[in-house]
């Protein structure tokens, strides 16, 4: 086997984990503006189950993944100040469940000393979305209340805490009381446990009728209709996930009916259109770990032989915190 030959999980159609397969890829040696990166700890995202079933198209066959953390091996032309032997976070793909990868240095946020891989890993895609969300899609203000969904996932737990730093009361729906306690650590004022109360019912109890400024759902069709309920007069309804499927169709006049209330469904990419937001988010979320503001739980972990597995989890909602694949 060359040294450029891998083990990537890959798949040649949409459908259940069942279709990705370990497989030998070559790699190709890194062109202009790319590198070769060797993956030390992958994510797992709900990005990567979108893919995997054909929400998100992509041309196949494909290695999912679409975020990693790692070491330079190898650079290419018109690398910029990427250099061999730079730790870094891998924000591209898809194409990272590999053993190693090229991919464009644009998408490279190289590590500081006191960040390690698994951590990166674990955490720059899920909390640079919390930067955006809170603070630049809706940027919430001290001594105001949010709902914010899945409270207990890998980016709610962050938002709970990133949220508590802000100075803002986080409402957070979660699945089960052990995950209502998770919530509550990082942060979460008031965890609702979904099969045992109607957090409709709970966001107009604590608001005294008036409604959140904000919900952040990155449930979906389950949540939608109760979520449009929770907001105050010219709300905002920040759709930035489905994993219960995608809402229904809606006719404009439902967001008058809701109270002149706004609906948007950002993306990463939106918030990082330049080297230098991308640059900037990450910076942010760097500053947030290393003030002890924020950190990480990472959940659970699983080989990337057992991939499978682990989307089978984390669509199954078995999960806490950040879930993250090792090779």
């Amino acid at each position: 086997m060359s040294a450029n030959t891998v083990t990537a999980a890959r798949i040649h159609q949409h459908g259940g984990p069942e279709v990705i397969a370990l497989e030998q890829i070559a790699l190709p040696d890194p062109g202009p503006g790319e590198a070769r990166v060797r993956n030390t700890a992958i994510a797992l995202n709900f990005y990567d189950i979108y893919e995997r079933t054909g929400l998100y198209p992509i041309d196949l066959p494909a290695t999912l993944g679409c975020e990693s953390a790692g070491v330079v091996e190898a650079v290419g032309p018109q690398a910029g100040d990427i250099r061999v032997g730079d730790r870094v976070a891998v924000l591209s793909g898809p194409g990272n469940y590999a053993e190693a990868m090229i991919a464009p240095v644009a998408s490279l946020v190289p590590l500081p000393d006191g960040i390690d891989e698994k951590t990166a890993a674990a955490a720059m895609t899920k909390a640079m979305t919390v930067e955006f969300l809170l603070e630049r899609c809706f940027k919430v203000r001290r001594g105001q209340t949010i709902l914010f969904h899945a409270a207990a996932g890998g980016v709610g737990l962050l938002a709970c805490q990133w949220a508590r730093a802000l100075g803002v009361t986080t409402i957070g729906t979660v699945s089960t009381r052990e995950k209502a306690s998770l919530a509550a650590e990082a942060g979460c004022d008031l965890p609702v446990v979904t099969g045992e109360e109607d957090f409709v019912a709970v966001v107009e109890r604590e608001t005294k009728g008036k409604g959140v400024p904000v919900v952040y759902d990155s449930i979906g069709k389950d949540t939608f209709e109760g979520s449009l309920k929770c907001l105050a007069r010219r709300g905002t309804m920040v759709s930035f996930g489905q994993s219960s499927g995608e809402p229904e169709p809606f006719r404009p006049r439902l967001l008058a009916r809701h109270g002149s209330i706004y609906i948007t469904r950002p993306g990463m990419g939106d918030y990082t259109t330049t080297r230098q937001e991308l640059l900037s988010s990450a910076g942010r979320v760097f500053a947030m770990l290393e003030s002890g503001k924020l950190s990480v739980t990472i959940g659970q972990s699983f080989a990337l032989a057992d991939i499978a597995e682990a989307h089978r989890a984390l669509e199954g909602r078995a999960t806490t915190g950040s879930t993250i694949i090792l090779p």
